[in-house]
């Protein structure tokens, strides 16, 4: 195992310099000059200033200088300053990260609380009524956008609830409930297609896991069904479940940067969003390896996983 988890590790550091390099690379390719941006529509711009001011920001220097300059400041954890504001970069994305880490936290916990029964609900009523409706729904779920779900809950909430606050964002050390409560539609918009994904995928694995001989036997030696679904079942149709899990926490951190844009939440992709628009290149660079680093970290710990849900699982 140990040796598994720093095999792991390794190619963490390795998925994050290709990302590295691949960042760094297509933020240059936009369009548009980030100097000639910052100056704006300043009457005052000569030659001589937007030269001094690429040179202060080292814009002047060849591509791979810059990289490396970059690199190795990320190596000492130093993500560089952000071209607009002149704070650290790291700073600017702590600043942001909790409140995304909170709205993706709510959402995943939210989508497996209801996506379980749902997928439970599912496979032990196969080909009834129930189950037909709940593949239904949860293809209905799938073809949803979630900034189009969480549009049309801000046009029925100001309608139906005027008094339900739906926009910004207070700090839940502030105003728990106040914080708890602009969370909800946000949360209902990002983790409806994951409860339709999960379910689904919780519904074929159980299926499958159902159709094995050994529950079969437990059957003809007389266990309950619900003891079969739930003690000898369930977990061994949970492999396929947390890969899922896993890879939706990626679907997670990337659609939150739209709803947070809806619902405007101050998060880290309102942080990016802007930093885009502005060539802010190092805040783009440094949220994009940060949000990438917490993904691989995740996938890590679901592989980890798989030994605690099924012990036969080796690691080679």
């Amino acid at each position: 195992m140990t040796s598994y988890v720093v095999r792991r590790l390794l190619d963490l550091v390795f998925v994050l310099f290709g990302v590295s390099v691949l960042i760094f690379l297509m933020l240059r390719m936009i369009p548009g000059d980030a100097v000639l941006i910052m100056l704006g529509a300043n009457v005052d711009i000569t030659p001589d200033r937007v030269e001094a001011l690429r040179r202060s920001l080292g814009l002047h220097l060849p591509l791979h200088e810059q990289y490396w300059q970059w690199l190795t400041g990320v190596v000492r954890g130093d993500l560089g300053r952000s071209i607009w504001t002149g704070r650290p970069v790291l700073d600017e994305i702590l600043a942001r990260l909790p409140v995304t880490l909170q709205l993706t936290g709510l959402a995943l916990a939210a989508a497996i609380v209801v996506s379980f029964p749902i997928g439970i609900l599912s496979a032990s009523l196969r080909g009834g009524t129930a189950d037909t409706v709940v593949r239904i729904l949860a293809i209905l779920g799938l073809t949803l956008p979630s900034f189009w779900v969480g549009v049309l809950m801000l046009y029925f909430a100001s309608i139906y609830l005027p008094l339900w606050p739906t926009i910004g964002y207070v700090p839940f050390a502030d105003d728990p409930g106040g914080n708890l409560a602009r969370m909800v539609l946000p949360v209902i918009a990002v983790s409806l297609p994951m409860v339709a994904g999960l379910s689904r995928i919780l519904r074929s694995s159980l299926l499958d896991v159902l159709s094995l001989d050994y529950i079969r036997t437990g059957r003809a030696k007389g266990l309950a069904r619900r003891t079969l679904l739930y003690k000898h079942a369930l977990r061994n149709a949970m492999i396929p479940v947390v890969t899922v899990i896993g890879v939706q926490v990626g679907y997670l951190l990337s659609g939150v940067v739209v709803i947070e844009q809806v619902f405007a939440i101050p998060g880290i992709g309102r942080l990016v969003i802007g930093a885009i628009n502005e060539r802010n290149y190092p805040l783009v660079q440094g949220v994009i390896l940060i949000v990438t680093a917490v993904f691989v970290f995740v996938n890590l710990l679901v592989d980890l996983a798989y030994a605690w849900i099924d012990p036969r699982v080796e690691y080679a």
